[in-house]
């Protein structure tokens, strides 16, 4: 990791002096402000029980192109066949 530092060339040393003359960002700006930049970004976490799953699943790459085809939101589209033959099948709970 250090080789690809020294091979930056926009990389700076910071001197040991300047990292003790710096101070937190809530000291200089206040807690507002300081609060705003620490904010998360994006979209809020769903709850734990509606949150998606990561899984490596093995496709057909006939079948992953044509759902990529589709555009974008062919993940949504794949799971809701996946949970249309699921619940055809009973293999889910009733909701």
């Amino acid at each position: 990791m250090a080789r690809g530092i020294a091979q930056d060339p926009s990389a700076v040393s910071v001197p040991t002096e300047q990292f003790r003359k710096m101070r937190p960002a809530r000291e200089l700006l206040g807690d507002d402000k300081a609060d705003a930049l620490a904010k998360r970004r994006g979209r809020p976490a769903k709850p734990v029980g509606e949150r998606k799953v990561n899984q490596t699943l093995r496709i057909d790459p006939d079948v992953l192109a044509a759902y990529k085809a589709t555009g974008s939101g062919w993940q949504t589209l794949m799971n809701e066949a996946l949970r249309d033959y699921a619940a055809a099948r009973r293999l889910l709970p009733r909701r």
